[in-house]
């Protein structure tokens, strides 16, 4: 015989710093960044052209991903607010993870084709008019540093934020190398540096994007997010009033913010005890960042053991 006790910590949303909702400021930020970003690609792109850059029009292919993610992310944050369901019992709070999943993929394929074109670039070499290349990546540096700035207290409670901010500053590093690249050719007239500091972009992307592909991935495989201790949560509960064991304990995202728990809790001869599961899940939130836990508590009755439980077979 078991009673299940279900409690949603009521400040869940003021409790651990690495799991707060992101504040509406950034959708200021978003929109900023969205239109900063799609000018300059446009700008990038004229400039590229005219100027014989592939490097140019490598970064611009790279800024016109980072606009898509920005609006995949934005339109996630969005979806994310909304209220459960009677169908989507949790919201739509996935849909970040979901958003920053699909941004990684898309910057990864980008990068893809950077490579191909610098390739076949190099094996025939043309002249760039650099000076063009230096003036349009200086304004790069500035839009994605601005950019960046938008997103600068949110990087570390929300993977949707962080992506953003990554891209951003790995953007205005891109448009430096470009810079370095065209001074470079200005004073050796090497015109194999323009391709090859676009293969530099493409490892760049891949490099700034495969720390937030493989989070993307953990998260949408309902993995422990990497900021939850969770041997610490399981001692904690196995040390609280009268509990002899805690098994099938399960720690995973509801979305880029938001971390559920659910857990059974054997308590020889205890009785329903909700000053335990409020204390319980009060400290769980303030502690350790879950802000939706649901406890089950089990007498240990032999007789009726749980079939979650643990096998005593070795």
């Amino acid at each position: 015989m078991s009673d299940r006790h279900h409690h949603d910590h009521p400040g869940h949303s003021r409790g651990h710093g690495h799991h707060s909702h992101a504040p509406a400021s950034f959708d200021r930020a978003f929109l900023i960044g969205i239109a900063l970003n799609s000018g300059f690609v446009v700008a990038e792109t004229v400039g590229g052209f005219l100027a014989n850059s592939l490097a140019l029009l490598a970064d611009a292919g790279h800024n016109l991903g980072d606009v898509l993610g920005l609006l995949l992310a934005w339109a996630a944050v969005s979806l994310a607010k909304r209220r459960p369901s009677a169908r989507f019992t949790w919201g739509m709070k996935r849909t970040p993870i979901l958003a920053s999943l699909a941004n990684a993929m898309l910057l990864l394929a980008a990068s893809g084709a950077i490579v191909l074109e610098a390739v076949q670039r190099l094996q025939a070499p043309a002249t760039v008019a650099e000076t063009t290349v230096i003036w349009v990546a200086l304004v790069g540096i500035a839009i994605n540093g601005a950019t960046a700035l938008g997103f600068l207290s949110g990087r570390k409670s929300d993977l949707n934020i962080r992506g953003a901010f990554l891209h951003m500053v790995s953007d205005a590093m891109v448009s430096l190398g470009v810079v370095l690249s065209a001074v470079v050719v200005i004073y050796t007239g090497w015109l194999w540096i323009d391709p090859a500091v676009s293969i530099v972009v493409a490892l760049a992307i891949v490099l700034g994007t495969w720390s937030l592909l493989k989070e993307s991935i953990s998260l949408s495989l309902d993995a422990v997010p990497a900021s939850i201790d969770r041997g610490a949560i399981e001692t904690y509960l196995a040390g609280l009033p009268g509990v002899t064991e805690v098994h099938d304990l399960h720690i995973w995202p509801m979305g880029t913010t938001e971390v559920a728990l659910t857990a059974h809790l054997v308590r020889p001869g205890a009785g329903l005890d909700d000053e335990l599961l409020a204390d319980a899940c009060r400290a769980l939130a303030t502690r350790f960042g879950i802000g939706h836990a649901t406890l089950q508590i089990e007498l240990g009755d032999p007789a009726h053991p749980c079939t979650l439980a643990p096998s005593e077979v070795v």
